[in-house]
């Protein structure tokens, strides 16, 4: 079983330059995590509860200023094992609005994937 979080909009202030820091602006976190079995009783107390997930990702994204979203994530992903002992996570950061090198893009991305 898999348990997933797609699109959580999440105000930081990450980034190499000041005004990134200065500024901040909304980072997108996908986030899956393999539990086994866990939820399949039907019983919120026996499964990993989305909001708590949700909270997680939001306090590892509050608690300092990362320059590298590939640290943040590296930072979400260590945190979800800690707190919810998943089989394996995965956590993909995405910074929308970027502009390297002049250029127009959707958004940067980095995936990371972690298991025990």
């Amino acid at each position: 079983m898999i348990v997933e979080l797609s699109g959580l909009r999440i105000f930081g202030r990450h980034g190499v330059h000041p005004e990134e820091k200065e500024h901040g602006q909304d980072y997108l976190y996908d986030v899956e995590l393999e539990v086994g079995e866990r939820g399949a009783s039907d019983r919120l107390d026996e499964a990993v509860d989305y909001e708590q997930v949700a909270h997680c990702v939001q306090e590892v994204s509050d608690a300092r200023s990362y320059d590298l979203i590939e640290a943040l994530a590296s930072a979400v992903a260590d945190e979800l094992l800690r707190r919810f002992s998943p089989v394996r996570v995965l956590v993909r950061v995405r910074k929308p609005g970027i502009r390297p090198g002049g250029l127009e893009v959707d958004y940067s991305a980095v995936t990371v994937l972690r298991s025990p």
